[in-house]
């Protein structure tokens, strides 16, 4: 196709920003496993480092790695890509590039446990301040602004909330007060929400989630809006370190090309797991986007394609029955992180979010009762029928009290 950015989600995906070996005519990018590159003599080797394109030192960029961010700002509708070697690695990378001493971020207060943690301990010690609102109310984000605020960063949906947070609106306030918009999108994936296009300046993903979607990558990967942006994002990055290996990069082409099928049937799974928790005698209380009575059912269809692949709940008897129907899963793995094609079930006050304070947490509403499941590409029968028997075993333990 001439231009694949008109081309349907599915047709994106797989051919965006990818094309067949020149070399040799291979469809798969090959993998570029080499630290440094030769140069044809002494004048190429100068102007490649005097800004001429071409490949240096993989640090710096590689053909495979750069293959995936080609694929991932054509998504996002970002101006490029840079790969990182984790999630958390993107959003160091952020925070040193955009904050400075003495600046000022105001973050979703229920971000992934070590996106808040690093800023509370090791960017504090620099200087750096931080407030943590809920941001899924937008006036929170408005109080918290300041003079000094460099950054507003906030995950949309949240983790393991799925608070959503009106993206459109935090990036006025943020813009209106001299500062950039980060968003988070990695439980939703470019394949369900583009915040760039909402007025994001910056996007982070874990790519060891949805996107890679296998289990066995950890990635991350930064896509600005703006080129001024990028090119202070990729100086940071790249004297960092924090850069993607090139057989990592390979390994999340492979699994991209499925993204939208994978995101399709899990969000599927994960609609009916909802809507059945719901209506089970020994669940309290059931937190999906997709739910119709979800209070911001309206926004995630204003700004999201779909609710996503996560649900949250709580089943009556609080952390202890929990403890034990988490115990009790026999099709589900009881593993963090989520995204991959098998279903994984977690509690994040004592595993994902464990580093946040109890009192951090609750008022952020990680509970101690909130068990989440990122919900995988099984047969959906399957999956009923194991939390109907581990409910029903965590249920009968409670009474008996073993």
């Amino acid at each position: 196709m001439d231009d694949v950015r008109r081309a349907g989600p599915h047709t994106r995906i797989i051919h965006g920003g990818q094309q067949a070996d020149p070399e040799t005519g291979a469809v798969s990018t090959p993998i570029y496993q080499s630290s440094t590159f030769a140069f044809t003599d002494a004048d190429q080797g100068a102007a490649r480092f005097g800004g001429k394109p071409g490949c240096k030192y993989t640090r710096l960029g590689n053909p495979t790695v750069a293959a995936l961010e080609r694929n991932i700002a054509l998504l996002e509708h970002g101006c490029g890509a840079l790969g990182a070697a984790s999630g958390m690695a993107a959003i160091n990378t952020v925070y040193l590039a955009l904050l400075e001493q003495d600046a000022h971020a105001v973050v979703t207060d229920c971000v992934y446990g070590p996106t808040r943690t690093v800023l509370e301990t090791e960017y504090a010690r620099f200087g750096v301040q931080a407030s943590f609102v809920d941001s899924s109310h937008p006036d929170n984000v408005a109080r918290a602004l300041r003079p000094n605020t460099k950054l507003v960063f906030v995950e949309s949906p949240a983790n393991p909330t799925l608070k959503l947070t009106d993206i459109a609106r935090c990036a006025d306030l943020a813009h209106r007060a001299g500062a950039l918009l980060a968003v988070d999108n990695t439980f939703a994936s470019p394949y369900l929400q583009n915040p760039l296009q909402l007025g994001a300046d910056v996007v982070v993903h874990s790519m060891t989630k949805f996107i890679n979607g296998h289990t066995d990558v950890v990635a991350g990967m930064i896509v600005a809006r703006e080129e001024h942006v990028l090119e202070r994002l990729r100086a940071v990055h790249v004297n960092l370190g924090g850069t993607m290996d090139p057989h990592q990069a390979w390994l999340v082409l492979r699994g991209i090309k499925t993204l939208g099928l994978r995101m399709e049937r899990a969000q599927a799974n994960a609609r009916a797991l909802a809507y059945y928790l719901q209506r089970h005698a020994d669940v309290k209380w059931v937190n999906y986007p997709g739910l119709v009575d979800h209070p911001q059912h309206a926004l995630m269809k204003q700004q999201m394609r779909g609710p996503g692949a996560i649900v949250t709940f709580g089943v009556r008897g609080g952390l202890e029955t929990g403890r034990r129907l988490i115990n009790s899963v026999e099709l589900a793995t009881l593993a963090v992180s989520l995204g991959g094609i098998e279903t994984l079930i977690e509690h994040p006050a004592s595993m994902t979010h464990a580093g946040v304070s109890a009192e951090e947490r609750r008022k952020a509403g990680i509970t101690e009762d909130l068990v989440r499941i990122a919900v995988g590409c099984e047969d959906y029968e399957d999956l009923e029928k194991d939390l109907e028997q581990a409910l029903e075993k965590a249920s009968r333990e409670a009474a008996a009290g073993v």
